[in-house]
């Protein structure tokens, strides 16, 4: 059995658990997880199939297994929500933290004239 082949297995008819990346649909590198933020953001349908580039099979699939095991899928879907949010705190943090020496400019002195000059200008 290959890398390939161990990173997937099959769970339900056109839906695979990823190792890296949790439920998706088969072939694709859509996760349940994303068709379940659009369901509950209030898309239809035919613009989900649209956006994400999916069939109507593949659609069909997704929603019939997270209607078909609901309860778990909700469990799994809050954790990857609450995971998702303590990655974007942690980079907002950094970024935050990094924001003051990305303001510092390394100017030539022309640049810093122009900028001296703009900046009068704006004053």
């Amino acid at each position: 059995m290959s890398q390939t082949e161990a990173s997937h297995i099959i769970v339900a008819p056109g839906i695979v658990r990823r190792a890296d990346r949790g439920l998706c649909l088969a072939g694709k590198r859509v996760t349940l997880y994303l068709i379940m933020d659009y369901l509950k953001a209030g898309w239809p349908p035919h613009l989900m199939r649209h956006w994400l580039d999916l069939s109507e099979a593949e659609l069909h699939h997704a929603v019939q297994y997270i209607e078909t095991n609901r309860t778990a899928f909700e469990a799994e879907y809050a954790e990857v929500v609450q995971q998702a949010q303590a990655r974007e705190q942690y980079w907002r943090e950094r970024q935050h933290q990094r924001k003051p020496k990305m303001l510092e400019r390394h100017f030539t002195p022309e640049q810093a004239a122009a900028w001296a000059r703009l900046k009068a200008l704006t004053q």
